[in-house]
């Protein structure tokens, strides 16, 4: 891929470039650049809304750019208060040990591994439980505090009143001079990451480095606080992507697909004549993204012969229960610590709950041997009572 395709390519999911002349230079320069990509592991979930920065990092290693996977394990024992309105809890190390394992395992899903040249695992843990009080104090004297208290997010708590600790404050700057020591040329972010990444940009033109561009990413909107998991599995994937509403479709064709811009603007005339064909399309594109053409397209045999045709899937799954058992209590094995029992009592009084196809909304009603089991759209068991 050409510099001229790779821009064109990242113009589709990106926000704001500072700067795209910076970025173009750097470029054109020939030299391998470093991408930083900074996590904090406070929680091991991503999604495909993370995964449109993972991408773009992505087609950078295929160019021979190397990716920085910056673990933040002394930072997550801070907690960046971004989007939040309250102090966050201190994680333990094995905590942090556990969570790091998920993240790896969920970003090996789309950015390489396979050559040591094009990424690169760091912990900032290895600058900052080094670093003194007179070093930290250094970074903290080249920053004033009316330009910390003019995040967003700080200025919202002072307010509405909300205590804001000396811990978050300092967080930017932390984040920042990650940006330093790793000697980043370029870091994809979200919009709301851009305020600590200009602290990046700001330290390393203090310490005479070349400052980083930065990319910040376009946000779609979620799908009834539920999120397409990297880890999730196709089916689930192909499901998830089926629920979204269908004033959504174009927009997650743009970001989350590979589908030209030409082939999405002829969607955009047709869509409203068969939404529900574009919707399918759309979950066989991510589908196919994440795990091959070959099982997207079963993916959509199975969604297709399960809810078109509304026959019982092949491979449905088999749960052992005791007899005398409830409908209520087997949905509670079933989703044994993923759901509350006052959540699955929801499913019932809202009718998401049948048996045999007849629903169900006495939760006293006793299981039948052989049962099919369906939980709102996309959940099927079949009941063996031993």
């Amino acid at each position: 891929m050409k510099n001229e395709e790779l821009l064109k390519s990242f113009s589709r999911t990106t926000e704001e470039v500072f700067s795209i002349e910076e970025l173009k230079l750097k470029l054109k320069s020939g030299k391998q650049l470093k991408i930083k990509y900074g996590v904090d592991v406070t929680a091991p979930t991503l999604h495909i809304g993370h995964a449109v920065n993972l991408w773009m990092m992505r087609e950078m290693q295929d160019m021979g750019h190397k990716v920085q996977f910056l673990i933040g394990d002394f930072t997550t024992q801070i907690g960046d208060p971004t989007g939040k309105s309250k102090t966050r809890p201190m994680l333990s190390k094995d905590e942090i040990e556990a969570n790091i394992e998920a993240f790896v395992n969920s970003v090996k899903t789309v950015l390489r591994f396979d050559d040591p040249n094009l990424i690169e695992i760091r912990r900032n843990s290895e600058w900052f439980d080094k670093m003194n009080v007179k070093e930290f104090l250094k970074l903290l004297s080249l920053v004033t505090h009316s330009r910390l208290i003019s995040r967003d997010m700080f200025r919202k708590r002072i307010e509405n009143s909300q205590d804001i600790y000396m811990h978050e404050m300092l967080y930017p700057i932390l984040q920042g001079y990650d940006s330093f020591m790793l000697e980043s040329d370029l870091t994809i972010v979200g919009s709301d990451q851009l305020f600590n990444e200009m602290l990046g940009r700001f330290y390393q033109e203090k310490f005479g480095q070349e400052p980083q561009v930065i990319i910040t990413t376009k946000v779609t909107p979620g799908i009834d606080g539920k999120y397409i998991g990297l880890n999730h599995s196709p089916r689930d994937k192909f499901g998830r992507v089926m629920s979204i509403p269908d004033n959504l479709i174009i927009s997650y064709f743009e970001v989350y697909t590979t589908v030209s811009v030409e082939e999405i603007n002829e969607f955009r005339l047709k869509i409203e004549q068969d939404p529900m064909y574009y919707k399918k399309l759309l979950a066989e594109k991510i589908v196919a993204r994440y795990h091959g053409d070959s099982v997207a397209l079963e993916e959509s045999k199975w969604f297709a012969d399960t809810f078109s045709s509304k026959k019982i899937p092949t491979d449905i799954k088999i749960v052992e229960v005791s007899k005398g058992m409830t409908i209520f209590d087997v949905a509670i094995k079933y989703f044994a610590g993923k759901k509350t029992n006052s959540e699955i009592r929801r499913l019932f009084s809202q009718s998401a709950v049948s048996e045999n196809d007849i629903k169900v909304k006495d939760i006293k009603t006793i299981v039948s041997d052989e049962a099919v089991i369906k939980i709102g759209k996309m959940i099927w068991f079949k009941v063996k009572i031993k």
